[in-house]
């Protein structure tokens, strides 16, 4: 058996009972930085066997779990914070256990995108989910260019080296679009900013920012007595 198992995204207490269950379960647990799993699993009091899996090594590994699985072994799969497969490496090994015709299951728990949509107070029932912008600027200019174009509400995730540089370049494309920055998500530091794109760009160009960040940019909007999402 296959677990894909939601971890915190921040605050500790956020695990779900099923996930402690299912880690304390299983054989080997495969994780993306070995440090920060154990401490999650030391502050559960959980001892199992951990292997990395990580992008520098998906490959890899992948042949090592799989030969494990065939082999009778359950195991869990982690990343650092939030759900595999969402912007974390997971569908290589779901499509490798599933041909070998082993049992994969969702132990699902927290993810920044839906904790980010759940207090931004845009529209959530259309979600374009980008993940990481493009680090090359063509490329990323590209990207931006797409979602001048989309009706959906835009989630991305953007590093504290990028996210002054990132909310200039949007705000260049759709700067009165509503949008809310969010910092840190269930930490001690949490913090939810929301005005337009240009204001946030402008405010974010102030300060020196810290954390790991959720962008959420509302769709293309009707302004009349009321607001009503197109």
């Amino acid at each position: 058996m296959l677990y894909i198992v939601g971890t915190p995204i921040g605050n500790l207490r956020d695990i779900t009972q099923r996930a402690l269950e299912i880690l304390n379960g299983v054989d080997l647990i495969a994780c993306e930085d070995t440090r920060e799993t154990a401490i999650l699993l030391r502050c559960y009091g959980i001892h199992k066997p951990l292997v990395s899996y990580h992008r520098d090594n998906e490959r890899r590994r992948l042949r090592f779990l799989a030969e494990k699985l065939a082999a009778g072994t359950r195991v869990a799969l982690v990343c650092d914070r939030g759900t595999p497969g969402i912007s974390d490496p997971a569908y290589l090994l779901v499509r490798e256990a599933r041909r070998m015709g082993v049992p994969v299951s969702p132990v699902p728990g927290p993810s920044s995108v839906t904790a980010a949509l759940s207090v931004s107070g845009l529209p959530a029932d259309r979600v374009l989910f980008l993940g990481f912008l493009p680090r090359k600027q063509g490329r990323r200019h590209a990207v931006l260019e797409e979602m001048r174009e989309r009706m959906e509400t835009v989630v991305c995730l953007e590093s504290v080296h990028r996210i002054r540089r990132t909310l200039a370049e949007m705000a260049e494309r759709f700067g009165e679009r509503e949008a809310v920055v969010c910092r840190e998500l269930t930490k001690k530091f949490e913090e939810v900013s929301c005005g337009t794109v240009s204001e946030l760009a402008e405010a974010f160009a102030k300060k020196t920012p810290r954390g790991e960040f959720v962008i959420v940019v509302a769709p293309p909007c009707r302004r009349g007595k009321e607001r009503q999402w197109s």
